[in-house]
């Protein structure tokens, strides 16, 4: 049975859009969790991107006691990753990536990026996505399996351009996750920028203005 579309929210520029970016929030967070950093990244105008900030399904989460939030996966700090929850939601971005397809933008004009749990969603969804896409944003995250990752991976995307930023006191994911993913990826080949800040499980100005910089170095059109 086909899973229903992801609702979202949805933040179109002026102008008709070169790049499409589809951002995903952390665990019980929303779609709205990020918005108000958009006008706080200040792209140039000729540079005109559209943001799309999809809502998670809601489940129960086992870190919160089996309560309902909304959540990629489901969360258990003492056991394994859900696989299963992470791949159905690998699906759902596909559609949305497909859906801004149809809509007239290259899989390569269009970038993710995520945070927390939603940048674990980032990397797994575009490390392994068949067609190239424009780069990844990987917020205070971890990588969900890197094993196998050199050989497994698309090739398609074998140079796509990360950014991976986290807290140095993130007691929620802490830092050293980050780092082993690092190690990880540049192992199986990527370049990664890694930046890190004195924060928490956060997102902090100096962060935001290297996303700025970043974002516009990944989506501004090659001439």
């Amino acid at each position: 049975m086909l899973s229903a579309p992801l609702p979202t929210v949805e933040i179109n520029p002026a102008a008709a859009p070169v790049a499409v970016v589809i951002w995903l929030h952390g665990l019980g967070a929303d779609g709205h969790d990020f918005e108000p950093i958009v006008p706080q990244l200040r792209l140039p105008a000729g540079l005109p991107v559209r943001f799309v900030f999809p809502h998670a399904p809601e489940m129960a989460v086992t870190a919160f006691g089996g309560q309902r939030a909304r959540a990629w996966f489901d969360f258990d700090p003492s056991g394994g990753l859900d696989v299963a929850g992470l791949e159905k939601s690998v699906r759902q971005v596909r559609d949305l990536i497909q859906a801004e397809v149809d809509s007239g933008t290259p899989p390569e004009r269009i970038l993710l990026a995520g945070f927390s749990q939603g940048g674990v969603l980032a990397l797994h969804t575009a490390l392994y996505h068949p067609k190239r896409l424009a780069g990844i944003l990987a917020l205070s995250t971890f990588l969900a399996d890197g094993t196998g990752l050199g050989a497994t991976k698309a090739q398609v995307n074998a140079q796509i351009p990360i950014l991976m930023c986290h807290g140095r006191q993130d007691a929620v994911l802490p830092m050293s996750l980050g780092e082993s993913a690092l190690t990880t990826l540049k192992g199986a080949g990527y370049k990664v920028e890694w930046r890190e800040y004195p924060m928490g499980h956060e997102v902090c100005m100096a962060e935001i203005q290297d996303i700025s910089r970043w974002m516009q170095s990944a989506l501004t059109p090659q001439r």
